[in-house]
């Protein structure tokens, strides 16, 4: 007789190892912990011996609003490139934001898959990925509430990378995540709740940049160059030609008094820093 019943979704030899026994451990502490303070520190320990990642980020989202840090463990002379102008509003860029726009929730999402295809020559990866040494990101996506998704983004530098394995360990563990994230939320979300839904979303700058001088078709181009597609892929998006996307480009050069993607980019990083500046004190007031 079999010492426990054999299943297609319980492998008893697992759990009768030394490996299962010190993971429910560490899950034992999780969960007794979960809906305490210190949880994202806690989870970031066991997160990090099971991927060996480099950076964590923890950001909580609601629909367009500016995301919310819960937890993070950068050093502070990295913190405004990796933090500080993120969050000021250059997230609208980023292929995560833009995917959960478009609806994708729970599950493990690695930033390759969502990223259009000249992501990794675009000025925001060049600030934000090769500028910290990361070369992949994988997002864990937890939907804590209604209207309300919170994302733990582990970086991977070039010389540690992340593995399929561990890839395939976060695919297996994340519904026992996303629900450890749920339990947190409903016991601490309230104290973030106000601060999340404080500012109004920074969406108004991408209306906003070059409105004056710009179509709204050369204003939807701006919006794809700068998320990192391609003058194929950007064609492909809008349903138009790869040569009508590359007058427009010219185009849009001109009327911003701009010679390249980066002056590009530059100038819409210090436009959305002053929509940032104009929505915050706005709030304020109120």
């Amino acid at each position: 007789m079999k010492y426990c019943p054999t299943t297609d979704d319980i492998d008893c030899a697992f759990l009768a190892s030394a490996g299962s026994a010190a993971w429910h451990r560490h899950m034992a502490i999780l969960v007794s912990s979960s809906g305490q303070r210190d949880f994202p520190l806690r989870l970031e320990q066991v997160l990090r011996a099971i991927t060996g990642f480099d950076t964590i980020l923890i950001n909580t989202y609601k629909g367009r609003h500016r995301p919310l840090l819960i937890h993070d463990d950068y050093p502070p002379e990295n913190r405004p490139q990796a933090i500080d102008r993120y969050l000021s509003g250059a997230y609208l860029l980023d292929p995560f934001f833009t995917a959960m726009s478009g609806g994708l929730d729970s599950g493990v999402h690695r930033l390759r898959k969502l990223a259009p295809d000249r992501f990794e020559s675009s000025d925001y990866y060049a600030h934000y990925y090769r500028g910290l040494g990361l070369a992949d990101e994988v997002g864990l996506f937890a939907r804590v509430g209604d209207d309300v998704l919170m994302v733990v983004s582990l970086g991977f530098q070039a010389k540690a990378p992340l593995k399929r394995r561990a890839l395939q360990v976060l695919k297996n563990v994340e519904p026992m995540i996303e629900t450890l994230l749920m339990e947190f939320w409903k016991w601490q979300g309230a104290l973030f709740q106000p601060t999340l839904e404080k500012y109004a979303p920074v969406e108004a700058a991408f209306a906003s940049f070059g409105r004056e001088v710009l179509t709204a078709r050369e204003q939807e181009i701006v919006r794809l160059l700068l998320a990192g597609h391609s003058t194929k892929s950007a064609a492909r998006e809008l349903d138009i030609s790869d040569g009508t996307v590359k007058v427009h480009r010219k185009h849009i050069y001109q009327r911003l008094d701009v010679s390249s993607q980066s002056q590009l980019f530059q100038l819409f990083l210090e436009h959305i820093s002053l929509v940032s500046l104009q929505i915050n004190a706005r709030s304020d007031r109120n």
